[in-house]
């Protein structure tokens, strides 16, 4: 039995990481379908307005066109719900944001609605799980629109047109369902059989095999949440979960995995032929139990209570910063911060120097693309939509890169309402980057998450209850095939969420010192359950009942 190096329970210095902060990674597997569907979503109406001779109005129309920047890794029938609730969410903050902006001219009370809502935004975001782009789009469009120039009666008229756009956004994104209807779920099973090949290669010892089986697990209840999400069993989807099965166990077992083979089903799920057969027991074959690990909402908003804090206060605290230094756009400084918030403070520091770096780049961007854009109505237009492309192109590498295209986009959309001194609005968005990223960190720091800690003690006895339960139906003489599949899945979710949850915690500050020293342990326990539980239901090939059962030992 391997044995733990001791942890010291002493809490470790914190340092702020700078290495790597810019580095990029391996582009997105599904990079252009974001970046097409904005596309598409923006084209018709923008391009429609400005035949009509109506620019002005299409800030309002991209409103809902960039709805279409949600739900790509979600199954065709969750996505048709998820989806019409983004629209629905955007509309809400539009039109609390047009009606506070018809409503009153005092800046302060403006900044002071928009914090309100980038908060909210923030938590619904991440306690509904979303997916990318999360809560920046939807604060980014309703701060803006609390400085556009509004009467009360063009209200309905304004959303109105951000609905008709966002419903054309939900049809765009609903459209590839019917080339190939059950697209996420293949992706999402190949990404958690790619991503099990990666630990298998380590041998579940070698260089880097904690952080390869923590992405594996991540991959893996991925792959059963897009999987569950739908209702309607098939054919196709229950050869998808036995290849997720299959992942399960390489991921429990790594040195019997065969991660060419596990390389080979994931390249065979690409376009739509037919899923390869995993070849699972009969037995297992016909109890597929997924564990679906989600919490109602109410029980994951409690947890986001820090963040919902520091988004508030931070992008209030750059809001004010800004009115107080007389820049003219004070939602800039509030949607920086609003975008610096990740889940712990090492996270949100490096979110700060990307934006930072991307946005000073990004400036340079648009000094050069500006005369280009002041051809006419229909060269600014197409500038945007080119920006919008390269945005998702180049985000899934490294946020700043993202940035670069991000800024000279929303640079442009400010020309919709007339003709703007470059040199003016680039020193503008400058120092509201800056002082953004400032004072959105500081409040980062400011607002302590001492909760951490006790998320991570919960998550200890919940691996720990999972792996006993897993433990004594083992030593059971007939426990159930239904049984041991549910312990199973339970079991690797918990250890999946221990894991999450301890390096969320590590990068926190002002908290109590994390109890490394029990997480590493019951780790490696309930991974060795994990392989014992496999090989009992006939997953992997047997060995001596003796070494079975102290497998699944702590």
């Amino acid at each position: 039995m391997s044995s733990a190096t001791p942890i010291p329970a002493t809490a470790p210095a914190r340092r702020l990481p700078l290495a790597g902060v810019l580095r990029l990674g391996r582009p997105s597997e599904i990079w252009f379908k974001p970046a097409l569907s904005v596309v598409a979503a923006i084209a018709p109406p923008a391009l429609t307005l400005v035949a009509l001779g109506r620019l002005d109005l299409v800030m309002y129309a991209m409103a809902g066109s960039l709805c279409a920047l949600y739900t790509h890794n979600r199954p065709y029938a969750a996505r048709a719900g998820v989806l019409a609730w983004v629209v629905l969410g955007m509309l809400g903050g539009l039109a609390v944001a047009l009606v506070a902006a018809s409503l009153t001219g005092s800046a302060v009370l403006l900044v002071t609605v928009g914090a309100l809502l980038a908060a909210a935004q923030k938590v619904l975001c991440d306690a509904t799980r979303v997916g990318p782009p999360g809560n920046v789009v939807l604060t980014f469009v309703s701060s803006a629109s609390l400085f556009a120039p509004q009467t009360l009666a063009q209200v309905p008229g304004h959303l109105a047109l951000a609905a008709a756009t966002g419903a054309w956004a939900w049809l765009v994104c609903m459209a590839p369902a019917l080339v190939r209807p059950h697209g996420p779920e293949r992706r999402a099973t190949a990404a958690a059989l790619k991503a099990t090949a990666v630990y298998a290669d380590t041998g579940g010892t070698g260089e880097g095999h904690a952080r390869a089986r923590a992405a594996g697990y991540a991959a893996v209840q991925a792959a059963w949440q897009s999987l569950l999400s739908t209702s309607a069993p098939s054919r196709t989807r229950r050869a998808l979960e036995r290849l997720v099965v299959r992942a399960e166990v390489a991921l429990a077992a790594p040195t019997e995995a065969d991660a060419d083979r596990l390389r080979a089903w994931a390249g065979s799920l690409r376009g739509t032929g037919p899923v390869p057969e995993a070849g699972l027991p009969a037995a297992a074959a016909g109890e597929l139990f997924g564990v679906d690990a989600a919490r109602p909402l109410w029980a994951r908003l409690g947890p986001l209570t820090p963040l919902a804090v520091r988004t508030a206060l931070g992008c209030a605290l750059a809001g004010y910063a800004s009115l107080a230094l007389g820049v003219g756009r004070p939602y800039w400084a509030l949607v920086t911060a609003a975008s610096l918030y990740q889940a712990n403070i090492a996270l949100t520091w490096s979110r700060a120097v990307q934006r930072v770096v991307g946005n000073v780049v990004g400036v340079l961007v648009f000094l050069a693309v500006v005369p280009l854009a002041h051809q006419g109505p229909v060269a600014l237009v197409l500038c945007c939509l080119a920006f919008s492309f390269g945005a998702e192109v180049l985000i899934s590498r490294n946020y700043w890169l993202g940035s670069v295209c991000v800024t000279p986009m929303a640079l442009l959309i400010t020309e919709f309402a007339g003709h703007q001194q470059p040199g003016k609005l680039m020193t503008e968005r400058v120092v509201d980057t800056a002082v953004g990223a400032l004072v959105g960190f500081v409040a980062a720091v400011a607002v302590t998450n001492r909760r951490a800690g006790d998320r991570v003690e919960r998550a200890l006895t919940a691996a720990d209850r999972a792996r006993e339960h897993a433990a004594r139906l083992l030593a059971e003489p007939d426990p159930g095939t239904a049984a041991l599949e549910s312990a199973r899945r339970g079991l690797a979710v918990a250890l999946a969420d221990l894991r999450a949850t301890a390096d969320a915690a590590a990068g926190e500050w002002w908290q109590r010192a994390l109890p490394q020293e029990r997480v590493v342990p019951a780790e490696q326990s309930g991974h060795r359950t994990l392989a014992a539980t496999a090989r009992r239901q006939g997953l992997l090939p047997d060995r001596d009942p003796a070494t079975e059962t102290e497998d699944a030992r702590p």
